[in-house]
């Protein structure tokens, strides 16, 4: 049988100061709307990305092998929670957080920087894959990650309603990402 009192020598230090909850929150909660933003920017582009890099067959083959990419990003999502989880308990879920950050912008900016199919043929589509699911690997680490930090981190009176702002993020990612679109649009005329 263990001891609980080993367990909470290793317990992370709950905050109860205003100042300090809004801090973790608020970083939390801006990570993950920065990393959903990035995964549904993808999404909404999908119809875009098809003609851009994968063969000029067929149209149709051409958005399924896009939306597939997106799906596929969504398939390691369970896998990059499990990785990036395990980390998070060995070095920390703040340096875990950043990791996965620096990792989903990184392969965003490689994604806008990607050649097309024209240029590089099938290495288009295998660099975005790839880039795809490195992109699934972070935002299965982070949000999981987000939301266990600031629950670690919480009062449990309140750990509810403050784990739920992790959760509107999400939501939030996808207007921004929406709305990015529609201002970047707006400006090409």
């Amino acid at each position: 049988m263990s001891e609980p009192a080993a367990a909470s020598l290793d317990a992370p230090e709950v905050f109860t100061d205003k100042a300090t909850l809004r801090r973790v929150i608020t970083a939390s909660s801006l990570g993950t709307l920065f990393e959903w933003y990035d995964f549904y920017l993808y999404g909404s582009l999908a119809v875009f990305f098809g003609g851009k890099f994968f063969p000029a067959q067929n149209e149709t083959a051409q958005l399924l092998a896009s939306l597939a990419t997106f799906g596929a990003g969504f398939g390691v999502r369970p896998l990059g929670a499990l990785v990036f989880g395990h980390i998070g308990d060995l070095i920390g879920r703040k340096y875990t957080f950043l990791v996965t950050m620096a990792t989903m912008g990184l392969s965003t900016a490689l994604v806008g920087l990607l050649p097309t199919y024209d240029h590089i043929g099938i290495w288009a589509t295998i660099i975005l894959v790839l880039l795809r699911l490195l992109q699934g690997l972070a935002l299965g680490g982070e949000y999981g990650g987000a939301a266990t930090y600031v629950a670690e981190h919480v009062p449990d009176a309140r750990r509810g309603y403050y784990t739920s702002y992790i959760q509107t993020t999400a939501t939030r990612g996808f207007f921004a990402s929406l709305a990015g679109i529609g201002v970047t649009r707006g400006a090409r005329g």
